[in-house]
């Protein structure tokens, strides 16, 4: 193959990116994002990240792939599908999303992207590179949107025209240059404020705007003390993470089942009860959450979010 077949090159990674499962690959220039610098600082400034405060660290590195991968070219996006049909057994049981009920995704993606890295260095050469899933200081959705994969919606999430946003976004970084996806997905959201109604903590504060302190995600996962009383009854049930601003937006109708077996629920999880959840213990959650996301919120954490949930959204039925 010719050197610079920077084509046949995009071609080959898109191929592989596909048969290791991923549901679509996307590759733009590793630039400096011009666009995302003052949205990224004036969303830190009026501390929307509430206690996230790694969100403040790395700030250039953030806006610019060059400064973690050295001698970088090209940003590979990826997106991972993760939606399923299957639902919690009990109504009443506090919610987890779907994005936990299977193993957790970091694990599984970083995998991926090592085959897809080996792949690339085995097919086209020395090529240098790094993979990155939502565990550094990269803006995932900014560069899937650049390299084509979808808009950014009014509720932050990435919405592809064809799949919806029901995936986890991951990146590999290199310093190959490749042919870039140039061409932009226009923003289909339209009139549509689905997601902003829908949100019980009124996390999404206009139009493409997060309030991450106030989000049932960030509550119930990222937030390390008690949660403000000010969200009493406002939790929908919400145990860990939410799905509300998905689940109503119209483009997830195009959303199709996950065929990655790594993100099928663990047996027991989907048939637990309200009740189950009230009286878990510390040895059922390690057995049911053992190779889980949900073990970032700790046994501590979710018991703070089940109380919280059980003391002020007690359904009126059980009281």
């Amino acid at each position: 193959m010719a050197l610079n077949n920077k084509a046949l090159y995009s071609k080959l990674i898109k191929e592989e990116a596909l048969r290791l499962g991923f549901l679509f690959c996307g590759i733009a220039k590793a630039d400096f994002l011009e666009d995302e610098a003052p949205r990224l600082e004036k969303w830190l400034n009026n501390n929307m990240h509430g206690e996230m405060q790694y969100m403040e660290n790395h700030f250039d590195k953030r806006l610019d792939p060059r400064l973690l991968v050295e001698g970088a070219k090209s940003v590979i996006s990826l997106g991972l599908n993760y939606y399923t049909d299957k639902l919690q057994a009990d109504p009443d049981a506090p919610k987890i999303s779907k994005y936990a009920y299977g193993a957790d995704y970091h694990h599984v993606i970083k995998d991926k992207l090592k085959h897809l890295l080996q792949f690339i260095q085995e097919k086209i050469g020395d090529v240098g590179g790094r993979a990155f899933v939502d565990s550094a200081p990269v803006l995932d959705k900014a560069w899937a949107k650049k390299a084509g994969l979808g808009w950014i919606g009014k509720n932050t999430n990435l919405i592809n025209k064809k799949s919806g946003s029901f995936y986890f976004l991951a990146e590999l970084i290199i310093d190959l240059e490749l042919e870039y996806d140039i061409e932009p997905t226009a923003d289909h959201c339209g009139t549509c404020t689905r997601c902003i109604d829908a949100c019980p903590t009124d996390a999404i504060v206009g139009p493409y705007v997060v309030d991450g302190s106030r989000c049932i995600s960030y509550l119930t996962i990222e937030l390390k003390n008690e949660i403000p009383s000010a969200f009493k009854d406002k939790m929908d049930g919400w145990m860990f993470g939410c799905d509300i601003c998905q689940d109503v937006c119209p483009w997830n109708r195009f959303s199709v089942i996950h065929n990655e077996p790594a993100f099928n629920p663990h047996p027991d999880l989907l048939d637990l009860s309200s009740n189950d959840w009230t009286e878990l213990t510390e040895e059922t959650f390690k057995k049911v959450f053992q190779k889980s996301a949900v073990k970032r919120a700790k046994f501590s954490g979710l018991e703070r979010n089940i109380k919280f949930l059980d003391v002020h959204e007690v359904d009126s039925k059980s009281k």
